[in-house]
């Protein structure tokens, strides 16, 4: 029998992903522009402090379970019970059915990463990566010229106010869903969350970022079972490393009509021309 999804309760308080502030411009006049929000979210596991994110706060449920299980805290979406977001306390508590075992030993090994501001990735992480299996789904090049096309009418808070990033769920050249946070992982880890409620497959899938490429990415995405990366940004040598252990596809340097295959170029369907 399948279990209802987890009891979602929030409070009432609605918080901004932008606002207006007055700024001088480089003749000395006054510009009323916006900036993106900065808000400390801290995640509860069973009433227990795992982390504070900073975040733009928009899908705060979803952030604090896709947190969670990527980072190997919880592994089965039937042990949930309920998720409580409080704006007025700055916090998301997931609450489960059974208590979390190892709980100590997972918050005592941790590594800074190269995440935005600094990352943190607890005991549990790289756990299960051996057992993934992706598929190898083959892309046309014209494919991703029309995703990266119709995936710039998005970004909408970047558009408006900068200094956040983007992530899509992607399948084919339609955006299935999309985020913005101040933080890449907070973009994928939503993203993460609401795939892993929805028991949503992820080999059909393009996940896409406006972030680098870092091993951790990789690892987040090869976690959620899909096959292909695509970033706007670049890549790092472990992140390369580990998307070619995986068999992730990774295409980076994206925008436009411009691209480079960094691993998967086999999968890879070269069937535009570009002018010289």
């Amino acid at each position: 029998m399948t279990r209802a999804k987890p009891q979602l309760i929030k409070t009432n308080t609605q918080v901004p992903l932008t606002i207006a502030v007055t700024a001088v411009d480089e003749n000395g006049q006054l510009q009323e522009k916006y900036v993106a929000c900065e808000r400390p979210l801290t995640v509860y596991l069973n009433w227990r402090p795992i982390v504070t994110l900073m975040t733009l706060g928009a899908r705060a449920e979803a952030l604090a379970l896709g947190y969670l299980k990527n980072q190997g805290f919880i592994n089965d979406v039937s042990q949930l019970e309920s998720v409580i977001v409080d704006w007025d306390v700055a916090s998301a508590a997931v609450i489960t059915r059974e208590q979390t075992e190892d709980l100590d030993a997972k918050l005592a090994d941790k590594t800074v990463t190269t995440g935005c501001g600094q990352g943190t990735v607890f005991g549990g992480f790289m756990e299960g990566l051996d057992d993934i299996v992706l598929p190898q789904p083959k892309l046309k090049q014209s494919m991703l010229y029309s995703l990266l096309k119709n995936i710039s009418e998005y970004n909408q808070t970047y558009k408006n106010a900068g200094a956040v990033h983007g992530c899509g769920l992607c399948e084919a050249d339609k955006i299935k869903s999309f985020v913005e946070d101040v933080g890449r992982h907070n973009a994928v880890d939503t993203l993460a969350g609401e795939m892993w409620l929805e028991q949503d497959r992820g080999d059909n899938k393009i996940f896409y970022t406006t972030g680098r490429l870092t091993s951790e990415m990789v690892i987040k995405v090869a976690k959620m079972g899909i096959p292909v990366l695509l970033s706007r940004s670049g890549v790092t040598q472990m992140g390369l490393e580990l998307a070619q252990k995986l068999g992730i596809t990774m295409v980076a340097r994206a925008k436009g009509r411009h691209f480079l295959v960094y691993n998967g170029a086999e999968n890879i369907e070269f069937d535009a021309s570009n002018p010289r």
